[in-house]
C-alpha cells in the first residue's frame, strides 16, 4: 500500500475492542515515531507507553468532559518534549505522533490524537493532570496523548476527489 492510500485510510478511531496489540506492531508504531525529523535533529521528544488499565483509566479523565477512548485502549502513548532542549518541540512532537498514527493505520491498528497542550482536565491543565501520574519533569511539556487498540468499527476511506482543493493556491494567495 502506498503513502497516499495509508493516509486516505487513516481515521480517528475511539471504539476498540479488547483484542491484544501484537507486540511486533506496537515497536513498529514506536520506531516510525522515533524516525521522525526533528530540527537540527534534536529528538527533543520522549515517549511514555501506558498498558497499565488503572493508568489508562486516570488518562481518560485528562481533558474537561473526559476521552473515554483511553478506557477501552489496549495501549497509550505520552509524547512529551523536552522545552529545554528544543524551541520547536511542538512541531516536532506533532510529527512524531504524525508518523505513529499513520504506522498505526498501516497495520490496521485504531488510534485517535489526544491534544494535550493548551487544554483542561476539569480541574487543572491537562498537563498537569497527566504529569502528576507520569511524573515526568517540568521542563517536559505535553503535546498529546494516541490512543491505540484494534478497532471496533471499520470507518470509510476518504475519497481524493472529495478533498477541498480550494484550499490550494498556486503562486499567490
Amino acid at each position: 500500500m502506498d503513502l497516499l492510500e495509508i493516509m486516505r485510510k487513516r481515521r480517528s478511531i475511539r471504539s476498540y475492542t479488547q483484542e491484544q496489540i501484537p507486540e511486533e506492531s506496537l515497536m513498529k508504531i514506536l520506531q516510525a515515531g522515533l524516525l521522525s525529523e526533528s530540527g537540527k535533529a534534536k529528538r527533543p521528544w520522549e515517549f511514555i507507553v501506558v498498558r497499565d488499565k488503572e493508568t489508562l483509566a486516570y488518562l481518560s479523565g485528562c481533558r474537561a468532559g473526559g476521552v473515554k477512548m483511553l478506557k477501552e485502549a489496549q495501549c497509550a502513548i505520552v509524547v512529551i518534549g523536552d522545552a529545554k532542549e528544543q524551541d520547536v518541540w511542538v512541531e516536532d512532537c506533532s510529527v512524531a505522533m504524525a508518523h505513529m498514527h499513520l504506522m498505526a493505520s498501516s497495520l490496521d491498528i485504531g488510534s485517535c490524537w489526544i491534544q494535550g497542550r493548551l487544554r483542561e482536565s476539569d480541574e487543572k491543565t491537562t498537563e498537569e493532570y497527566v504529569r502528576e501520574k507520569l511524573e515526568f519533569p517540568e521542563h517536559y511539556k505535553l503535546e498529546a496523548i494516541l490512543s491505540l487498540g484494534m478497532p471496533a468499527v471499520k470507518m470509510p476511506a476518504y475519497q481524493l476527489e472529495e478533498l477541498p482543493m480550494e484550499k490550494v493556491k498556486w503562486e499567490k494567495f
